[in-house]
């Protein structure tokens, strides 16, 4: 079975199942964004020259699918965006 058939009969399923063009098109993006990272050993910049787009470019995107370090969607505890309260400084003694 040739690329071309596998993706023609992905997409069918897909519009069948009522998936959206939109969550499609990130879907895709998305592996094979990972996939191309996974070949360069997670070396951003050479994954940017192999998908042909710039390092900044590539930077954004995989902002956009990770969320505090895993990626977007996954079910664990986020840790808390809030800065830890500092404690108050001591007030010394006068002599």
């Amino acid at each position: 079975m040739t690329i071309k058939t596998r993706l023609e009969d992905l997409v069918t399923e897909m519009v069948e199942r009522g998936i959206l063009f939109q969550d499609a098109v990130e879907e895709f993006e998305k592996h094979f964004i990972f996939s191309v990272l996974q070949r360069t050993n997670g070396n951003v910049s050479k994954a940017a020259d192999e998908l042909r787009i710039h390092r900044n470019t590539l930077s954004k995107r995989l902002d956009k699918y990770y969320e505090n370090g895993q990626p977007a969607g996954a079910r664990r505890a986020r840790k808390s965006n809030r800065t830890s309260k500092k404690a108050k400084p001591v007030a010394r003694k006068r002599r």
